[in-house]
């Protein structure tokens, strides 16, 4: 097991022990302990080969003896026999925001709330909003939460789905008999959710392709399984389609299964318009029946007339108007990449050192990397004060005089507090390469509040950058009420770049508005909101979404130089 499976695994007993009533002291230990997991820079493996567990505080001779166990064979026994103490439709409830394992054990004992059906049961009734320390504002929150859950459960985020589907892709090229193959649909336009995975394959031996597809590792049930379209679902559940089409048809049939819906409409009147018909199987001239020889989806887009439509942008919103007149973004790309703002270390709630990400940034070929802990506010994720950031502030400064190959700057994510005060002085922001200023808490404020909240700390003079702007979480927590066109404009007015925050939980701001902010001379900054080195790899994902929306180099700040980054901050 790795450090992350290790630390969930402690997090799991913690959290049963605590839903069957056990000393707080036993629970908190294995809480506490999963936490210095994850905040240790030491190799956890080698700790457990070098017998060196002891080392890390809070580490006794029984969690020592059950950490080694998981490692070493990736199971517990003991967490087994803890699993089964437990109603299986219990720990799930854990998910439904606000309900922690003191109220589920509340719930539990009082209500005999044991699934999901009778927590609902319980908040319909009236029962759940009777009990001291619920009422009835808890009961329509858990109502929401679960009709979010039951809309969202068919759906995928961005950051699980891409993994699958080029496992899958990859999978699929390895086959002698494809021609060509590529992921289509949604996930290929960079849509941040997606209902299912599409891919489409061009092959004169389509049985062969199918027969390949439906046994690939990842593929967990086969729902059809035809000659030339099949279905599966992936481990984790996914729906995954696949569509086989002759050689010659490959990029009428791209095109198509690539879509959106709206976007081809649009691209079969054009081909009307001028004499043609468009479909799936190829580009016809007239009444002939024979399709235009056509290599790739450029000369596709050539015989339409149109310059060649990147794939995140065919969402019917002007890309085709664009198209004709040439006038179509050069749009960013992930070389051009050159450092990112947002990222954590252990010194918060990260897991891993400045030397750690500084290296791993290099390795990413990154030439600089903003820190940005929390400020002090943000208690549940070890925020620093005041003393703490000075001192890292030096660190950064020392690890700098070392000439290393990714430059670290100065920063923090600076929580802005009710009526748009931030979480630091002034006197001490200014010490600082940049601010980001974030909100972490008071969610159920109306839209002017949060706006007016915002504002504020927009046009304070040493905030850089707003993080997250709308605070969603995909799947999981709606976006808070915010006049998002008011925020933009006092982001233009004031020189302040706005945050694509590019963790695949949040993707925030929405690319729907990046084409507003770039109008309006508003900067784009994509920050991973790293918490470990392998995060750093969400910059991916932010790329693509500011290619959705139609985000040109110039329009990023990652896109500069150091010495370009400095003369801007």
């Amino acid at each position: 097991m790795t450090k992350d499976q290790v630390a969930a695994s402690l997090k799991e007993i913690g959290t049963i022990l605590e839903l069957n009533g056990e000393n707080p002291f036993k629970c908190r230990a294995y809480l506490n302990a999963a936490r210095t997991l994850e905040t240790s820079p030491t190799d956890l493996a080698e700790l457990v080969r070098t017998n060196r567990l002891g080392e890390l505080p809070g580490i006794g001779d029984a969690l020592r003896e059950k950490i080694t166990t998981l490692v070493t064979t990736g199971k517990l026994p003991y967490l087994d026999e803890l699993r089964t103490s437990i109603p299986s439709g219990l720990l799930p409830l854990l998910d439904l925001p606000g309900l922690g394992p003191k109220k589920l054990r509340a719930l539990r004992e009082k209500l005999k709330i044991e699934s999901l059906e009778a927590l609902t049961q319980a908040c319909q009734d009236g029962r759940l909003a009777s009990l001291d320390g619920f009422g009835e504002k808890t009961a329509t929150n858990l109502l929401d939460s679960i009709q979010r859950r039951a809309t969202y459960r068919k759906l995928h985020r961005l950051g699980t789905a891409l993994p699958a589907a080029q496992s899958l892709l990859t999978h699929l090229r390895a086959c002698p008999a494809v021609h060509q193959a590529e992921i289509a649909g949604s996930l290929r336009r960079g849509k941040e959710i997606v209902k299912d995975l599409d891919l489409i394959a061009s092959s004169n031996k389509p049985k062969e392709v199918m027969k390949v597809f439906v046994s690939a590792p990842n593929v967990e049930k086969v729902v059809a399984h035809g000659e030339t379209k099949s279905s599966v679902i992936l481990t984790g559940g996914i729906p995954c389609d696949l569509r086989v089409v002759p050689p010659e048809a490959w990029p009428t049939a791209l095109a198509h299964f690539t879509g959106s819906k709206e976007h081809n409409i649009a691209l079969r009147q054009r081909a009307i318009d001028q004499g043609l018909h468009l479909s799936e199987w190829g580009l016809l001239k007239g009444k002939s029946k024979t399709p235009l020889k056509l290599k790739d989806e450029k000369d596709l887009h050539q015989a339409l007339g149109l310059s060649f439509i990147p794939p995140e942008l065919r969402e019917d919103s002007g890309e085709v108007a664009a198209a004709e007149k040439n006038e179509l973004p050069d749009l960013l790309t992930r070389d051009q990449i050159r450092g990112c703002l947002h990222n954590h270390t252990l010194a918060s709630d990260g897991q891993d050192t400045l030397a750690t990400m500084a290296q791993a940034a290099a390795e990413l070929g990154l030439d600089w990397l903003g820190i940005a802990d929390h400020s002090k506010s943000s208690f549940q994720a070890n925020g620093l004060d005041a003393q703490r950031l000075e001192k890292q502030i030096e660190e950064i400064g020392v690890l700098n005089s070392k000439k290393p190959k990714c430059t670290l700057l100065s920063g923090t994510e600076c929580d802005i507090l009710k009526g748009g005060k931030l979480d630091f002085p002034d006197s001490l922001l200014q010490e600082l390469d940049y601010v980001v200023a974030s909100v972490h808490s008071g969610f159920t404020s109306d839209e002017k509040e949060m706006t007016d909240r915002i504002i504020r700390a927009i046009e304070n003079e040493h905030v850089t950058c707003l993080g997250h702007p709308t605070g969603r979480l995909l799947l999981e927590r709606e976006a808070y009420p915010l006049n998002i066109p008011k925020i933009l404009e006092a982001a233009a007015a004031n020189g302040t770049w706005i945050e694509l925050n590019a963790n695949p939980w949040r993707l925030d701001l929405d690319w729907r508005w990046w084409h507003k902010a770039r109008d309006l001379g508003v900067l784009c900054c994509i920050n991973p909101d790293a918490h470990k080195t392998s995060h750093l790899r969400f910059l991916d994902f932010g790329v693509t979404l500011a290619r959705k929306g139609w985000l040109r180099p110039h329009d990023v700040i990652n896109t500069r130089t150091l010495a370009q980054l400095r003369k801007l901050l």
